[in-house]
């Protein structure tokens, strides 16, 4: 650094700054200072940074599935934020398993990562408790606890839930089934948004007409297939199918052509994610828009704003609107 200083006649503090993307330097001697940077492939020491600051610049995520798309979304909004201000993201997958999250939770607050923002599959607070314990902001998304005063973003799955079924009523549909996902605040608050629809438009609720998805994430198309297999066999059959997510109403789609139903025609379906090939579906998909990539974008900023605050906050609560994204699978002539 001081190399770089007097190499283009600026103080030590000003290429600090540079590195770490302070807001008062001019785009002219920034460019010039990387520029430098770059000609002497200038590295940072991140461990003497971190003893003279107190932080890693590196923020954790771990979420229950990498491949799933919303995940892959959240995590693209997070880097596309953070990125830009010096910060790396180290990411951790649980696939659903409880022990493997707290493995990963215990794995990056070992590497005494800045803030984490966690997606939990554990039935119990004890991964954001931990968090709290050791002093580094925990920030939620997708899947919250009842009760839990803690910093939190996600869609407003009742209204996921709400959306998706009022939009299948609005097609004529009667009978309308629901595929929902586990026992967690998402697939709860969307089977609840599920009801109210149906109560709000005077249609009987019928228990059977209710499949819960049996398997996680990764293998949510395969547990969508066979949840709709079993509505199939009712009788009479569904008119209409609202899916916990996308990948579960992309393994209906596949049952209900299988078995010979015509998709809008006989059977309308609604997933919820909007995931980057719904459109590209045999049959492109109408689904509910959780905003992915903004939820990661918005968990970056508060872990931001709460890495620079110092002494307790009141927990912050983000809650974003979903949008309803209508496809060929609900258009009926």
């Amino acid at each position: 650094m001081k190399d770089i200083a007097k190499d283009l006649s600026v103080s030590v503090v000003t290429v600090s700054k540079v590195l770490r993307n302070h807001g008062d330097i001019s785009q002219e001697t920034r460019e010039r200072v990387l520029k430098r940077m770059k000609e002497l492939n200038y590295q940072p020491n991140i461990a003497a940074r971190t003893l003279v600051t107190g932080r890693t610049y590196s923020i954790g995520l771990v979420v229950p599935d990498l491949v799933h798309p919303f995940f892959a979304e959240v995590a693209k909004g997070i880097a596309h934020h953070v990125r830009p201000k010096g910060y790396g993201l180290m990411i951790s997958s649980s696939e659903e398993d409880p022990e493997l999250e707290s493995q990963g939770v215990e794995f990056l607050l070992a590497r005494q990562v800045d803030a984490l923002i966690l997606a939990s599959v554990r039935p119990a607070p004890d991964s954001f408790e931990r968090c709290e314990h050791r002093k580094v902001p925990c920030i939620l998304i997708d899947r919250r606890f009842a009760d839990l005063k803690a910093n939190y973003v996600g869609v407003d799955d009742r209204e996921v839930g709400h959306l998706a079924t009022a939009h299948l009523i609005s097609c004529g549909c009667r009978r309308i089934a629901h595929i929902r996902g586990g026992d967690l605040s998402p697939g709860n608050a969307r089977f609840e948004g599920y009801l109210g629809a149906l109560r709000q438009a005077g249609l009987e609720f019928a228990s059977e007409y209710v499949a819960a998805a049996r398997s996680s994430d990764d293998s949510a198309d395969i547990s969508g297939y066979d949840a709709m297999r079993k509505l199939l066999r009712l009788t009479p059959q569904p008119d209409g199918v609202f899916c916990f997510n996308d990948p579960t109403a992309g393994g209906a789609m596949k049952a209900i052509l299988e078995a010979g139903r015509r998709v809008p025609d006989d059977i309308a379906l609604v997933g919820a994610g909007n995931v980057t090939y719904a459109e590209l579906l045999r049959i492109p998909l109408t689904t509910v828009d959780q905003n992915s990539a903004s939820i990661g974008d918005r968990a970056a900023r508060l872990a931001m704003k709460l890495i620079g605050e110092k002494g307790p906050q009141r927990p912050r609560s983000i809650i974003l609107p979903p949008r309803l994204i209508v496809r060929e699978s609900t258009r009926r002539d």
